[in-house]
C-alpha cells in the first residue's frame, strides 16, 4: 500500500524494483560534491542529489524517466551530434526490452512502452527492428543557464542483482569544468540573481 501511495510499483516477481539498498544509499551520502543519481531497470529516475538536480535541472513526472524525455520530452540540457543521439536512443530502447522481458508483469512498463511506440515513430522503428545497444561511458557537454558549459565525465555503474544504475558525472581536476562544477555546487538550483535554492533529494 505505501508503494503504491507514492507512486512506484511494489516489490515483487515479475515487477521493476525500485529500492535503493542501504549500502547504495551509503555510497550516494558519501558523494556529496559529485553529482550523482539512481534509476531503475526503466531509466526512471529513484534518486539525486542536489549537485545533480543542480547540473540537470529538476524531473517531475514522466520526465523521470529518461527514455520518456529523450523521445517525448522537451529537449535537455546535454549537447548530443546526431551519431551520440542515435546510439543514446539504441542503446534505451535495447534496455527497455531487456527490462520488459525481465519484469513481464510490470504494468506501468507496458504503459510506458505503448505510449512511446504510438507517439515516437523513432521508438517504433528500434523496437520493432530489434536494435540493440549499450550505454556506455561517455563525456558530454551540459549547457548550464547560470555556469555555462561543462564537459564532464560520465559513468554508469550497475549495481549487480537490482537493475539500479547509479549515473555519476565528473569534472577533470584543475579544469575550468572543474571550477564550474565547484560553483554550481555553491548555488545549487537557485540562480545567480540570489533566488531560494530549492536543492532536495526528489
Amino acid at each position: 500500500h505505501l508503494f503504491h501511495l507514492a507512486g512506484l510499483v511494489p516489490p515483487g516477481q515479475g515487477t521493476v524494483p525500485a529500492f535503493i539498498t542501504p549500502s547504495v544509499q551509503r555510497m550516494l551520502d558519501r558523494l556529496t560534491g559529485t553529482p550523482v543519481a539512481v534509476s531503475d531497470a526503466t531509466w526512471t529516475l529513484l534518486l539525486a542529489n542536489p549537485l545533480y538536480t543542480a547540473l540537470m535541472g529538476e524531473r517531475h513526472g514522466d520526465e523521470r524517466n529518461a527514455v520518456w524525455r529523450n523521445f517525448l520530452g522537451p529537449a535537455g540540457r546535454v549537447r548530443h551530434t546526431p551519431e551520440s543521439l542515435r546510439a543514446l536512443e539504441t542503446a534505451q530502447v535495447s534496455d527497455l526490452r531487456a527490462a520488459a522481458s525481465r519484469y513481464p508483469q510490470d504494468q506501468r512498463l507496458r504503459r510506458l512502452i505503448a505510449e512511446l511506440r504510438v507517439n515516437s515513430d523513432r521508438f517504433a522503428e528500434l523496437w520493432d527492428s530489434g536494435a540493440v545497444g549499450q550505454a556506455e561511458a561517455s563525456r558530454k557537454t551540459i549547457d548550464h543557464p547560470e555556469v555555462g558549459a561543462l564537459t564532464l565525465d560520465c559513468d554508469i555503474l550497475n549495481v549487480a542483482g537490482t537493475g539500479l544504475r547509479i549515473i555519476i558525472y565528473t569534472a577533470e581536476p584543475g579544469t575550468q569544468d572543474a571550477e564550474r562544477l565547484a560553483l554550481l555546487g555553491v548555488i545549487g538550483t537557485q540562480t545567480l540573481a540570489g533566488q531560494h535554492s530549492r536543492a532536495q533529494w526528489p
